[in-house]
């Protein structure tokens, strides 16, 4: 799945130096309880680590969404509330769409989460939008930035 993404409506293309080779990078919100959670979902299921990822507040993150012309100041307003964003080979997938695309990758059952591109993205993405300007009321926010365990710190981008 992820070798099919293209540029447009559903990518904003970067320039190749960006995104360190082929590893698909997850851009997360490392206050956030669902966002680090998520990180967490996916780290138990990569078994092929293919996975890299990127505190939003990292330079590593900041660097691949300058070259996407995507301020990280304002990632919040952009992404409807959210954190949530999948870089890979030269593209920015946000919102439902990342997220699609996140557990396309990963072991049965999850894969089957690319049959919900079959809804109508607006749909996706005010499901996704209403969460994510919850997530804060209903999960709170962390009192320290999420660190990776010692086995995962090689697949944090922090620089």
């Amino acid at each position: 799945m992820l070798n099919g993404m293209r540029s447009g409506a559903e990518g904003t293309a970067l320039p190749a130096d960006v995104n360190n080779g082929d590893a698909p990078v997850v851009v997360f919100d490392s206050w956030c309880p669902l966002c680090v959670w998520t990180v967490r979902f996916v780290l138990r299921r990569d078994h092929g680590r293919q996975f890299l990822f990127a505190a939003l507040d990292s330079p590593a993150a900041r660097r691949h969404l300058d070259h996407a012309h995507i301020d990280p100041e304002s990632i919040r307003s952009i992404l409807g509330g959210s954190t949530v964003a999948l870089v890979h080979r030269g593209r920015v997938f946000t919102r439902s769409e990342a997220v699609i695309r996140i557990a396309a990758e990963l072991p049965f059952p999850f894969k089957a989460a690319a049959l919900l591109r079959a809804v109508p993205r607006i749909v996706r993405d005010g499901v996704y939008s209403a969460v994510a300007n919850r997530r804060h009321k209903v999960w709170g926010t962390l009192d320290s930035c999420f660190v990776p365990e010692p086995a995962d710190r090689g697949r944090f981008l922090s620089s």
